[in-house]
């Protein structure tokens, strides 16, 4: 139905966003591999959309590249991982730390992040294999490549950093102690909140 935004960034708060669309303010919710890359507030930013409709919510999802809101709707089509699960795993690790762990069965470090038991990470190791070579080969030479990693300019450092950065990772699904131990193990002075999810999410695969 919407399958593609452009428009001013208005709102940044890990991992909802706003988008105004000639006056129209569309909420978000991004990965934060697609978060990293946004622009600064104010800015222009195109993202590709996926639309999900519920009894209780209508929801946005948003995403830098095609190939990673592909990646996403193949995660949703994985039994037992609903969008709010695919938006964590996009999160917690980018497109080529997760087809490494399909490819070499990583059980382990998919266990890690919230939510993703051991029987739902061997299915998605199952069902994303042949997923992925479908999807890798149909990427092959278009404009983003599908585990291209794009640079992206850090925000001014925020005042808020830590707290922000445990909002956000209380929003992907952490525990309270697990995301306050995890960015304050991870922060260094400096840091501003994008800098610091990265660094908090990295420290607990």
């Amino acid at each position: 139905m919407i399958g593609r935004l452009t428009g001013l960034l208005v709102e940044k708060q890990a991992p909802e966003i706003v988008l105004d669309v000639n006056g129209v303010g569309y909420e978000l919710q991004v990965p934060m591999t697609s978060f990293y890359e946004l622009p600064e507030l104010e800015q222009r930013a195109t993202l590709f959309t996926h639309f999900v409709v519920r009894e209780d919510a209508q929801l946005l999802y948003g995403f830098i590249t095609k190939q990673e809101r592909a990646l996403f709707r193949l995660l949703i089509k994985t039994n037992g991982v609903g969008p709010k699960l695919a938006l964590t795993i996009l999160s917690g690790m980018n497109a080529a730390e997760f087809v490494s762990c399909v490819e070499r069965d990583d059980i382990a470090t998919l266990v890690k992040l919230p939510g993703v038991g051991k029987k739902t990470a061997e299915r998605l190791v199952v069902e994303m294999r042949d997923k992925l070579k479908s999807l890798l080969e149909a990427s092959a030479g278009g404009e983003h490549e599908f585990m291209l990693k794009t640079n992206y300019t850090p925000a001014p450092v925020a005042d808020s950093a830590e707290e922000d950065a445990i909002a956000a990772l209380l929003a992907l699904g952490y525990k309270p102690a697990q995301a306050s131990k995890a960015v304050t193990g991870a922060f260094h002075d400096g840091m501003n909140s994008e800098q610091l999810i990265k660094a908090s999410l990295k420290s607990m695969l």
